[in-house]
């Protein structure tokens, strides 16, 4: 199972957990916990339910479920006054509540593809990824010049293109404003408002990451 929900992507095969791009900080039971909640998306699942799974034949207080909910929401981003993903279900348990989406692994050689930004880079899945400054963004950024849905990446089996959602300040590939979807290449600079991004992309995850350390070292 490989789900991306916010900029957030939980990856059940490698049992990976990425925020912005980047490993999450959650210990091996805050992942089993988003693992059974986004599995049972969108029912809740009560305490006793969790505690089975998490803790079988073991007797645990509910405080350490309630201790582990709340870890979980500091390592995706969630505020339990203001819950976009783990929901309370008062005497009963919790439900992810959150808009989440299936992404699938390219098949074959597969292409490969991530979006680098000043101070985090991301990963990109088939489909589309947005960017932007709200929650649905792949990328974390904060720059005031940039919409919260700004542009988006539409990846699909072995090409990307460069989208623009009517944001305020515009979409650039290269010096290029653009108005209509763009086809990306390898090394392309995206610029939205103010902020640059650098796309890469390759046949190869190894290669491409080779390609990111390269640039960065530069």
């Amino acid at each position: 199972m490989r789900v991306r929900f916010g900029d957030c992507v939980l990856d059940s095969e490698t049992h990976e957990l990425l925020r912005a791009g980047r490993a999450a900080r959650a210990s091996p039971k805050a992942f089993q916990l988003l693992q059974v909640l986004i599995e049972k998306r969108p029912s809740a699942v009560s305490k006793d339910q969790l505690h089975s799974v998490l803790w079988p034949k073991t007797f645990v207080a509910d405080t350490t479920l309630t201790g582990l909910v709340k870890e979980l929401r500091a390592a995706i981003g969630d505020d339990a006054r203001a819950p976009r993903f783990i929901r309370t279900i008062p005497a009963f348990g919790y439900a992810f509540s959150g808009e989440a989406q299936d992404v699938h692994r390219p098949a074959g050689g597969g292409y490969f593809c991530r979006v680098i930004g000043p101070d985090s880079q991301a990963s990109l899945m088939e489909g589309d990824n947005i960017l932007g400054r709200g929650p649905e963004s792949v990328l974390w950024i904060d720059d005031d010049t940039v919409s919260r849905k700004h542009a988006l990446i539409r990846v699909e089996k072995e090409s990307a293109v460069l989208e623009d959602l009517s944001s305020r300040n515009g979409t650039f590939l290269g010096q290029r404003r653009i108005d209509t979807p763009a086809p990306l290449r390898d090394g392309d600079e995206i610029r939205l408002g103010n902020l640059s991004l650098r796309f890469r992309a390759s046949g190869s995850p190894e290669s491409t990451r080779s390609a990111s350390r390269e640039r960065e070292s530069a």
